[in-house]
């Protein structure tokens, strides 16, 4: 009780930074709104913005997975949590884009539109595609040129892969290895200390962001697709509530919404950069600040990023019927069986394709429905609305996964968890390292 009146005042600032972060939301709505040349002028903000987070991504994942797997004694304990993470991922990405499929035969939105003259925007989409290279050039591209140059190229995978491969040589030297888990540690509060620095930076990024959006889609662009977007959106709320709320009860015995009100920040980082990377790192440390071991943190959160796309599994699906209606070329019962099985494997590999929705549904549509391909263009100008949800379902399912792994694997402190989430054990916002959890 004695440290009480050091942490509301260490808060107080940054809690600054979000009001900061939701007024310059609204400011670049309503400059794309009424300037749009200015709106549009100032879109590399944003950019600039979630490449700094970006920057910071892999050193964070890179000492997280090898403190996290260099501390454990047994190696076939990392193997179970990675094991049960890709089950569950595989599952409930299934499960994501099967409810995608109900709710997108309950509304069919896009029934009645003309997309004729945007069949030629879908091809830019579809080239991005094609350059992911299929599953076999997906799993070659884990494998980096160097051991040094998965922390410089920007590839989550490459940094996981790597991380692990340090990581268990780091376990396997023993005592001898110790040394370098203190440096590695060392490092970890470098860089958390640097992406504080950055997040100051929230306000400007969030500005550009919002504004280039609403100048380059105008407002209108928000109405002309409502059906959609409603839908997509209720479903994700759907979706993270009822189907992971209730699988999190369950399992682990925590509220969902408890859950989301921890990671309040978290969600208003990714809103306005229509970006979950963006929120990547705080997860980790959030994760690890709510209880959750070091390693499971490690394995399931970047491989949840890459493996466990909740919301861009609902949009694939949901998507692709609406491009089906609008072309007057429905679906049968039997297509969407078999696009949903193709959604399964088209979906594991969108994280690594540049914008990375609507070149996924792009290629998923050339490669199962070619004839409905010209379609895509007509939802190129709300995908950056629908990107928030996307986003926001991807993060909301990778940490709901983290909590309920760790339950499976006796790797969280549900002790700690119910302390954390009633707010008794506030986090640290000015150095986002548990001092306690890194030494332990």
């Amino acid at each position: 009780m004695s440290n009480t009146p050091t942490r509301p005042h260490r808060r107080d600032r940054t809690h600054w930074l979000y009001l900061a972060v939701i007024a310059a939301v609204i400011a670049g709505v309503l400059v794309g709104w009424l300037a749009p040349g200015v709106g549009r002028s100032v879109a590399e903000l944003g950019t600039i913005f979630v490449n700094l987070i970006k920057m910071m991504i892999s050193p964070v994942i890179f000492c997280t997975i090898v403190l996290g797997i260099g501390s454990v004694r047994a190696a076939s304990r990392v193997g179970r949590v990675g094991g049960l993470a890709i089950g569950y991922f595989l599952i409930m990405s299934t499960v994501a884009l099967g409810i995608g499929l109900v709710v997108g035969n309950l509304l069919h939105p896009g029934t009645g539109l003309d997309v004729a003259g945007h069949a030629k925007d879908a091809a830019i989409y579809a080239e991005q595609a094609e350059g992911a290279g299929g599953t076999w050039k997906f799993l070659e591209s884990i494998i980096p040129t160097s051991l040094l140059s998965s922390l410089t190229t920007g590839s989550v995978l490459q940094t996981l892969f790597v991380a692990l491969l340090v990581g268990f040589a780091v376990q396997a030297m023993g005592r001898t290895g110790e040394p370098i888990l203190r440096g590695v540690e060392l490092v970890q509060k470098l860089v958390f200390r640097i992406l504080t620095m950055i997040l100051w930076l929230a306000p400007i990024g969030a500005f550009g962001a919002m504004a280039n959006v609403v100048a380059s889609t105008g407002l209108r662009a928000v109405g002309q697709l409502a059906m959609l977007m409603v839908g997509f959106y209720l479903t994700c709320v759907v979706f993270v509530f009822g189907v992971l709320g209730t699988l999190m009860r369950v399992a682990a015995g925590v509220s969902i919404f408890g859950l989301v009100r921890y990671l309040a920040r978290e969600y208003l980082l990714i809103f306005s950069t229509s970006s979950s990377e963006s929120a990547l790192p705080r997860l980790i440390a959030k994760m690890e600040h709510l209880g959750v071991e070091r390693t499971t943190v490690g394995i399931v959160v970047p491989t949840g990023y890459s493996f466990n796309l909740d919301g861009t599994a609902i949009y694939l699906t949901m998507a692709s019927l609406f491009v089906a209606d609008a072309m007057g070329k429905p679906m049968s019962l039997g297509e969407q069986v078999g696009l949903l099985v193709f959604m399964i494997i088209a979906s594991k590999g969108a994280a690594g394709v540049t914008g990375a929705g609507l070149a996924t549904l792009a290629g998923g549509l050339q490669s199962h429905r070619p004839d409905l391909l010209g379609g895509v263009g007509l939802i190129v100008g709300i995908d950056r609305f629908m990107s928030e949800a996307r986003a926001i379902t991807n993060f909301s399912g990778n940490a709901v996964a983290t909590v309920v792994i760790g339950t499976w694997t006796e790797t969280i402190d549900p002790l700690r968890v119910r302390a954390v989430l009633s707010r008794e054990i506030p986090f640290d916002e000015t150095t986002m390292v548990d001092d306690h959890m890194v030494s332990a």
